[in-house]
């Protein structure tokens, strides 16, 4: 009787000690509950359950970029219209540049600024103005190296900006954050939303018109034609569009630099593509300007990074040293 009081008494010792023995988390809930710092072991999610308990996003979905597609897209419609349809064209452009205002006030609007769409945006700009130029280049062959020049200071320019803002700046800080002591306008051009959409906007404006200007002149290097009867002659008529057909009998290839720019002539009136190149002109000279200065700093700024390093690196080293 005693030998079974005994057992039954040790059983229930050995399960009140269970129930009192502390439950070992797992590491599971481990890298999940994680005390607070304060001391007072409050559970809170670590960064980990924190990052996959947040909504996912599709950065190349939000609206700022679908805004940056979507000039893209504009922007080529307009490349092909470029070579004979100027109207068209012009309109196209210029919508694909005013939405460059738009995808910024959507950036802020939605809180949806990212890194990719700033690179994208600027890309586009890049990429739709060198077009551009190109096309002039071609339609003022004399000014050629003008538009070829003005195509690498701006790639020149922005290239080194960007990538002095990221070895220099570190990979958080934007390209507009241009300090006042190193210049101050260039300061103004990236601060001012006025002053930025004025300046891209009016230097835009002043290209197309130079482009508008291309369908105006009734200019043709004579060299470009080939020998004519006096019957085909005939079917020119000064300062009058020149027919499709015509141009086949007139040039060896129709779609040479020749018959485009015959294509081109005549096309429209040059009053207003004037108007608007001479008002949009020194705001234009403004904006190379600021390329030049922009490129002119990101030097200097890269240049005085490579003394820092330098110097941090004991360099130059003495003969000595480098004979020991």
């Amino acid at each position: 009787m005693s030998e079974r009081r005994t057992r039954r008494q040790a059983a229930l010792e050995a399960a009140a000690k269970a129930n009192e023995a502390p439950v070992t988390p797992s590491s599971k809930d481990v890298n999940t509950l994680t005390s607070n710092g304060d001391g007072n072991g409050q559970a809170v999610l670590s960064s980990d359950t924190q990052v996959d308990s947040g909504p996912k996003e599709n950065i190349f979905l939000f609206w700022p970029n679908i805004i940056g597609y979507s000039r893209i897209v504009l922007a080529i419609a307009s490349l092909y219209y470029m070579p004979l349809h100027p109207r068209t064209c012009s309109l196209l452009y210029s919508i694909s540049c005013l939405l460059d205002a738009l995808d910024g006030y959507a950036a802020r609007y939605f809180q949806q600024s990212t890194k990719f769409g700033a690179v994208l945006d600027m890309v586009t700009d890049r990429c739709t103005t060198s077009c551009l130029l190109v096309f002039l280049s071609s339609a003022f062959p004399r000014w050629a190296i003008i538009f070829q020049g003005l195509i690498s200071v701006d790639f020149a320019s922005h290239y080194m900006h960007m990538y002095a803002t990221l070895a220099m700046g570190g990979s958080e800080t934007s390209h507009k954050n241009v300090d006042k002591s190193r210049s101050w306008l260039l300061n103004l051009y990236y601060t001012n939303k006025t002053v930025l959409f004025m300046c891209c906007a009016l230097n835009e404006l002043f290209f197309i018109a130079l482009y508008l200007l291309s369908f105006s002149s009734p200019l043709l290097s004579p060299q470009l034609l080939k020998p004519l009867g006096e019957t085909k002659a005939a079917a020119i008529q000064t300062g009058a569009q020149v027919n499709s057909s015509v141009l086949r009998q007139l040039f060896t290839n129709p779609y040479s630099a020749g018959a485009l720019e015959m294509a081109r002539a005549n096309k429209m009136d040059s009053t207003w593509p004037w108007i608007i190149a001479g008002v949009s002109a020194p705001v234009m000279a403004l904006k190379q300007f600021l390329n030049v200065l922009q490129l002119v700093k990101a030097s200097r700024w890269l240049a005085e990074g490579d003394v820092k390093s330098r110097r941090a690196a004991g360099l130059p080293k003495k003969k000595a040293e480098k004979s020991a």
